[in-house]
């Protein structure tokens, strides 16, 4: 057992010398659930075994440390042999050299809740991950290290990456938990989806991307490096799958066992969009058909997508859910058919385990869209995956002389090559209904206030005759940007009734203050971040002043060289005065990095704000950049929250201080194609199957249990962009029931 010292800033891993000379001289005492882990092209072999391997994808940083044995036990009740996850470089490395592995990110506590449930674990290091998380994982901070471009041959990016990748294998080492150490991780993969590498980056990823295999190797873990999409992976490194579907897919040599590192059971959401779905019977299916071509490996991401606290989101507008419709929804609870419909086709597929592994296999069609595939070894044990592919059609076929009916788009598996083990159209599980039982904010005491100034608090941080780029100013440390100038009508010039304000924004979002009101918000949206908004504006002879409050909704996590994609307004102009139109691009412009509440720390119940905040009985409503806090009552029962933010706009919220994430119930188009039914015959794609036209795309707002004070009195604080009413903001209890 390794212990880590008290400093998170060193992060100085030793071991515990007591239980360091019980495994020295008594080695039988280690928890050890394998011990060492090759492969050829069949399968893992695991402590010199044969294994097929179902993996589930729980991301530590989207759960907290109260959630972990829970999830981890309902993945293994599930089914499940290993536990995948990322590991999230932004948040473990915040600033060079300064590492965090407390709480959400106690990556070490959270891989021996996984080892002492018995189940394996599958390191997805990156450190590049994607993943739909801020930058991709990349710190921001190495955006600014000169000489650096992400995911390519250059010398900056390679030392942090390498020093970081080399920090986490040597924690993990040190805790002894590689199977070559008695421990349960099995794979590590180094980077991720190397396949886009060398589409975007070209002759400058490919380098990259064997430099990176090579430095992974040079890491004396004892268990195989997996890479993601490199399809001409070195001998020595293990390519893998991602997509919908991988039953076809081959790996780049026939030494290499076929590894599917993420079927997708659902898709991410994006603010303003509708949610997207995908049935139970169409991942069962994929599932069947990657065993039933020789796959070892499969991996679910996610089987618990959980949630994007704080500002960890990316995109940009990713939702603060990630929910993903997983077998595993957001808040922990089971979502029924799907968690036990996958539960049924794991144990058939681990009835055919010995035989599948080390049976010859053979193939039979039955028709263009029909085919069995048989697997048979020498003590005449027999097992069989029959599969009709037709979209619309069932199929009757004959196997071994008895008559099988196959619905549409689905796999029969045999374990005996005579009974119908699992068919994967047919769901037999209880369906379960999520229910949001709405619960008051209960609170003896009023409402506290603190009203965000417009523009310019304090004094400029800069001062230009230009419009900067607002990622580049603000380097990601809060949402935030102020942009602010002033102009003058002289006396003679008439103004027009129609005078118009226009913005060109390379994105994210943007609110339009003239003379200290709010005129307008613009928006990107999930697949075009640019925006260009024009709003009739009231000016007056003489001064007027112009405020934008630009912001981000996370940024990139991936695509070509996104770490140069910017964001922030790049031309305002103003039409409608008589002889000329105002450009105002190149006026001179003041500008404020963030917002004054967060200089006063007022989402922190132990800052120094208190003195800025006034009491009120009622708190006032629908006005822009009003910071409420609330003291509120535990709710009652043991059921997970959420924050239903349906009557707010658009802004941030914390709980005791921790960060619940960004809100905004922004609709989807009630024009957009939603399905009352899904049907889940044929290829899946993202659009296939929504819900929720015309509503917000996300309602209510994930706060763990463990967040609450258990007997007392618990803070809750909002940060409100565009003016909402915070006395209807209720927490809800969420409750499954089945039928």
């Amino acid at each position: 057992m390794a212990t880590r010292s008290a400093s998170s800033k060193n992060s100085t891993y030793i071991l515990s010398l007591p239980l360091f000379f019980l495994l020295l001289f008594f080695p039988s005492l280690s928890l050890s659930i394998s011990s060492n882990v090759t492969y050829d092209g069949r399968s893992l072999f695991i402590s010199g075994r044969r294994r097929i391997i179902i993996s589930a994808s729980i991301h530590y940083p989207r759960s907290v440390p109260a959630m972990w044995p829970g999830l981890v036990e309902a993945a293994k009740e599930g089914g499940v042999d290993a536990i995948e996850t990322y590991v999230f470089w932004n948040g473990h490395e915040p600033s060079p050299g300064n590492y965090y592995f407390e709480d959400r990110f106690d990556l070490v506590k959270f891989a021996k809740i996984v080892r002492d449930a018995g189940l394996y674990m599958i390191l997805r290091i990156g450190p590049f991950v994607a993943a739909e998380w801020n930058y991709g994982g990349v710190p921001v901070w190495l955006h600014y290290v000169p000489g650096t471009t992400f995911r390519t041959n250059d010398e900056p990016f390679k030392k942090h990456m390498e020093r970081f990748t080399k920090y986490i294998v040597d924690m993990m080492k040190h805790e002894r938990l590689f199977a070559s150490q008695g421990g349960h991780i099995i794979l590590a993969q180094i980077e991720n989806e190397y396949g886009d590498i060398e589409k975007v980056y070209g002759d400058g990823g490919k380098p990259y991307a064997m430099w990176a295999a090579s430095m992974a190797l040079s890491q004396d873990i004892g268990v195989p490096w997996i890479m993601c999409q490199q399809y001409d992976a070195p001998d020595n490194v293990i390519n893998t799958c991602n997509s919908f579907y991988c039953d076809q897919f081959t790996p780049n040599s026939p030494n290499k066992p076929k590894i599917w590192t993420e079927n997708w059971p659902g898709w991410f959401q994006t603010f303003g969009a509708t949610n997207p779905h995908r049935p139970p019977e169409d991942i069962a299916f994929s599932v069947a058909r990657f065993f039933q071509k020789g796959g070892t490996v499969q991996n679910y991401y996610m089987y618990h997508g959980g949630t994007n606290f704080g500002r960890t989101a990316g995109g940009p507008f990713i939702t603060t859910s990630y929910d993903y419709d997983a077998p595993i929804d957001e808040y922990g609870l089971v979502r029924q058919p799907k968690w036990g419909h996958l539960k049924e086709l794991h144990n058939a597929i681990k009835q055919c385990e010995n035989i599948l592994l080390f049976g010859n296999s053979a193939l039979i069609n039955f028709g263009p869209l029909q085919e069995a595939n048989i697997y048979t070894d020498h003590s005449g044990g027999c097992s069989a995956f029959l599969s009709n592919m037709d979209e619309e059609k069932d199929k009757l076929i004959v196997f071994q002389n008895k008559s099988y009916s196959l619905p549409p788009w689905s796999v029969s598996i045999l374990p005996d090559c005579k009974n119908v083990a699992f068919n994967t159209a047919k769901v037999k599980t209880q369906t379960s209904v999520i229910e949001m039982i709405d619960e008051k904010l209960q609170s003896s005491e009023g409402w506290s206030i603190f009203k965000e100034k417009v523009g310019i608090w304090g004094n400029p941080d800069f001062v230009k005759n230009e419009l900067v780029d607002h990622i580049n100013t603000t380097k990601d440390s809060t949402d935030y940007l102020w942009y602010t100038t002033s102009f003058d009508i002289k006396g003679g010039e008439k103004i027009s009734k129609q005078s118009l304000l226009m913005v060109e924004s390379k994105g994210h979002a943007a609110h339009v203050f003239v003379n200290g009101k709010l005129q307008a918000s613009g928006y990107g949206n999930g697949t075009e971040i640019k925006f260009n908004l024009t709003t009739p504006v009231t000016l007056k002879p003489g001064r007027n002043d112009l405020a934008l409050l630009s912001m981000t909704v996370g940024l990139p996590n991936a695509g070509p060289f996104y770490e140069w994609v910017g964001a922030g307004p790049t031309s305002v102009k103003i039409s409608g005065l008589t002889s000329r139109t105002l450009d105002l691009s190149s006026h001179s412009w003041a500008y404020k990095i963030g917002l004054e509440g967060e200089h006063l720390s007022l989402f922190s119940p132990y800052g120094n704000g208190d003195l800025n905040w006034k009491m009120y009985s009622q708190p006032p409503i629908k006005q822009p950049l009003m910071w409420y806090k609330i003291i509120v009552d535990t709710p009652k029962g043991d059921d997970p929250i959420g924050l239903d933010m349906q009557h707010m706009g658009k802004g941030l919220a914390w709980l005791n201080g921790y960060p619940v994430g960004r809100y905004w119930p922004r609709k989807s188009s009630p024009n957009d194609k939603c399905t009352t039914t899904c049907n889940y015959r044929g290829k899946f794609f993202p659009d296939k199957c929504r819900t929720g036209c015309g509503q917000p795309t996300q309602r209510w707002y994930h706060v763990p249990r463990s967040w609450f004070q258990p007997t007392g009195k618990n803070t809750l604080v909002i940060f409100e962009e565009t003016g909402g009413d915070p006395t209807k903001i209720i927490f809800a209890r969420r409750q499954t029931k089945n039928f």
